[in-house]
């Protein structure tokens, strides 16, 4: 099976169930921090192994280093910064070792133990470099930078040791696993060749086509369907709904046993062609030799060119920093002329009329007015997923 990201075996910061209730009991007499979603977020991933061989949060040098040249100060390949930004310290103020509590579970209760390697103040101007890099921009109207650059001025830095996953087991126990959980999987089904499909969205007709054709074209033995969790914008389709979408569409239109439904508890960045390579890395760590990376791969809004998520990998990414393989799609759709889904590049003799094309506010628009979009665009039984969801929204 392919190595994970950094080194021999996978080192997930997840500790045992008896590791974890020691744990517990020495947080009732140390300092606690409240983390924000971001930094609960990062958490969830080094404790469930995404971010192997990362052993806790980086500190301002490595953050700095890894937004500008994409390597920790001692030449680890990171595309993106994992940082705990910290509003107030006050409560930590002198600590050596912290507890870390969860902000998205009542009660906020401890989900993991930190030993602080330094608390390091960051410049408005630092924070706006870094996110020049991360996102391209440092418009507040980007989703990705008016949350990075609001979470805080303080760097908290050092190892963890992950309690608690959050609520994203409890929440989507047949959905959310860990990369360990993948990679004994895949090893028990016997993959060698393994495609990732990266989503936050229902998995429309294009979607499906999409994995169809990376498991013929790489003789693939299965697909890993693997659908972000976490926190997503205003607007965006819950996680349970995807799933429920995702789960019904695999079940009527892929053969038994060649995909895996699966999820990872992390909220969305919008960093486009830097949270590909972050993709990347964590798809590396839960044992996919390729990762499906099409057009405006984890974009938003106009903020990145259509193929900047594929050609990234080609300017930015030395050779022999990552295992895993692309597999660089085209924006996909529904050939009239040819009666099935295409990759639009590889469509000749064909004009923008002669594909089925719509954007995603008039799918939304559609589907809120109980209208099924066109089969050749979603399959009927996802659609009424998506319309039972949307009228309910609506009253």
């Amino acid at each position: 099976m392919i190595k994970p990201h950094g080194s021999d075996s996978l080192n997930p910061r997840l500790v045992s169930a008896n590791r974890a209730q020691q744990l517990r009991a020495e947080a009732e007499s140390l300092p606690s921090l409240l983390l924000n979603s971001a930094a609960a977020a990062n958490a969830v991933m080094l404790g469930a192994g995404y971010f192997n061989p990362l052993t806790g949060y980086m500190n301002l040098a490595d953050a700095l280093s890894v937004a500008t040249t994409l390597h920790t100060e001692d030449g680890l390949f990171w595309p993106v910064p994992v940082l705990n930004l910290v509003q107030d310290i006050a409560p930590i103020q002198g600590a050596s070792r912290i507890a870390l509590r969860d902000p998205n579970i009542e009660g906020n209760p401890v989900m993991a133990v930190m030993d602080i390697e330094a608390i390091e103040t960051v410049t408005d101007e630092q924070i706006a470099s870094m996110a020049e890099e991360i996102f391209g921009t440092v418009d507040a109207d980007h989703p990705g930078v008016a949350t990075f650059t609001n979470l805080g001025r303080y760097v908290v830095s050092g190892a963890i040791e992950v309690l608690s996953l959050s609520y994203f087991q409890a929440d989507f126990p047949d959905t959310f696993r860990t990369a360990l959980e993948i990679r004994d999987e895949i090893a028990e089904r016997g993959w060698q060749k393994v495609v990732a499909f990266q989503t936050r969205n229902p998995m429309h007709r294009a979607h499906e086509e999409l994995c169809h054709m990376a498991m013929q074209r790489l003789d693939a033995d299965g697909v890993v369907v693997h659908m972000l969790l976490g926190k997503l914008k205003p607007g965006d389709i819950p996680a349970s709904v995807r799933d429920n979408c995702i789960r019904k569409m695999v079940d009527l239109y892929f053969p038994e046993n060649s995909v895996m439904v699966t999820g990872y508890g992390f909220d969305m960045l919008y960093a486009g062609p830097r949270e590909a390579i972050l993709h990347a890395v964590f798809r590396q760590n839960m044992g996919a030799t390729h990762l499906i990376v099409g057009r405006d791969h984890a974009g938003v809004g106009d903020y990145y060119g259509a193929f900047d998520a594929q050609t990234i990998f080609d300017d930015r990414v030395p050779a022999d920093a990552l295992e895993i393989e692309i597999f660089k799609a085209d924006h996909t759709a529904f050939s009239k002329k040819l009666g099935r889904v295409v990759m639009m590049n590889e469509a000749e003799d064909h004009v923008k009329e002669d594909f089925i094309l719509l954007s995603g506010t008039k799918v939304r628009q559609m589907l809120g007015e109980g209208i099924a979009p066109p089969s050749e665009f979603s399959r009927p039984e996802v659609a009424q997923i998506l319309m039972d969801y949307y009228r309910a929204q609506n009253g």
